[in-house]
């Protein structure tokens, strides 16, 4: 069951280099989010053309999920941006989606009856 929610949830995604999403994840939930989600990928940017004889090769990245209540965004976008040292080129990115609809965290469904919290 899907459902809209009086209270708004922000989707914060970070793509950074292979190795740094496990100290992303850390720092936001040291910030106040409840948790996060890893997700592995390939990319290039304008600080990734390397090769290796000759062949172009494609870094690996992680992307990091994390579901935060509006009030957490600012906090926790900053430590994440500490933690992954995005304030510097070539670390990676992040930013913050709105979550309009939500599913599967009923433990955020406040004062509305859950069968299996």
């Amino acid at each position: 069951m899907n459902v809209t929610l009086n209270t708004n949830h922000k989707l914060l995604v970070t793509i950074v280099k292979k190795g740094i999403a496990s100290k992303i994840v850390k720092a936001s939930k040291e910030a106040g989010a409840e948790g996060g989600t890893i997700i592995l990928g390939k990319g290039t940017g304008i600080h990734e053309k390397h090769t290796f004889l000759g062949i172009p090769i494609e870094p690996e990245k992680e992307i990091t999920l994390t579901l935060v209540s509006e009030d957490k965004v600012d906090i926790v976008l900053q430590a994440i941006e500490k933690a992954g040292k995005l304030d510097k080129p070539g670390t990676g990115v992040g930013f913050v989606i709105d979550a309009k609809k939500l599913a599967g965290i009923c433990h955020l469904l406040k004062g509305q009856i859950c069968m299996d919290c």
